[in-house]
């Protein structure tokens, strides 16, 4: 589903990628591992759209997004839940819902009655403003915000940061519930041994360079990847 070859980007002057590899299936749960500043969210802003892609190639289902403007990739079927949450705080947890779909959405496999079954407690708020919410309600709202969009690819960027074990625990059982329904899932999480029960594969960046990649029996297999390439 998702091709991304020898990706190179940066900031201004500064590269910050160099050269990266990324393959995921159709109903494929992907991670994207490293420690801080290795450019795992970087990755995602060029592949949302959101960073200029310096050369290299990213292809999704069949189409070339290389240089496609962000709207075009979310049209193509990448939802985004970003990092920080970012909900719409002045809009109802509904306006939130709805302001990313449209009416061609509405016969895909998400609607407002699906996210509710997903997460009851967003119809428990629907009518209260995004800034209202609790920090997991807020990465609900996120999660379901970016489902409305029907995508066939579902990235999340640190989708349990800051959230208490709990709430993460809720994050975790949602994208287990999205893989089971055959959701293309690529995540960034610092929380590996929550992501070892979800993923089918792994890739390690350190310093903007794929260092490793396999699947998650292999990563289980291998103790010394952690110390090697995650622990600070």
């Amino acid at each position: 589903m998702l091709e991304v070859r020898s990706l190179i980007t940066g900031y201004g002057d500064a590269q910050a990628l160099f050269g990266v590899d990324l393959d995921i299936a159709s109903g494929e749960v992907v991670t994207l591992l490293g420690r801080n500043g290795m450019g795992k969210t970087t990755t995602i802003r060029a592949l949302m759209g959101l960073l200029p892609v310096w050369s290299g190639r990213i292809v999704f289902d069949g189409q070339d997004l290389t240089q496609a403007p962000a709207f075009e990739r979310a049209r193509a079927g990448l939802g985004l839940v970003p990092e920080g949450r970012l909900v719409f705080p002045t809009l109802t947890v509904e306006e939130n819902l709805v302001a990313t779909a449209a009416d061609r959405f509405q016969s895909g496999r998400w609607s407002l009655e699906r996210i509710y079954q997903v997460f009851p407690r967003l119809a428990e708020r629907k009518r209260h403003r995004g800034n209202e919410l609790s920090g997991g309600e807020q990465q609900m709202l996120a999660i379901g915000r970016a489902l409305m969009t029907n995508p066939k690819l579902l990235v999340l960027d640190e989708a349990t940061e800051g959230l208490a074990p709990l709430i993460r625990q809720d994050i975790w059982s949602c994208i287990a519930a999205l893989k089971a329904e055959g959701e293309a899932i690529l995540v960034i999480d610092k929380t590996i041994q929550a992501m070892t029960k979800l993923a089918d594969r792994h890739v390690i960046l350190e310093k903007g360079r794929v260092v490793w990649s396999g699947s998650n029996a292999q990563f289980l297999a291998d103790p010394t990847i952690i110390d090697r390439y995650l622990h600070l």
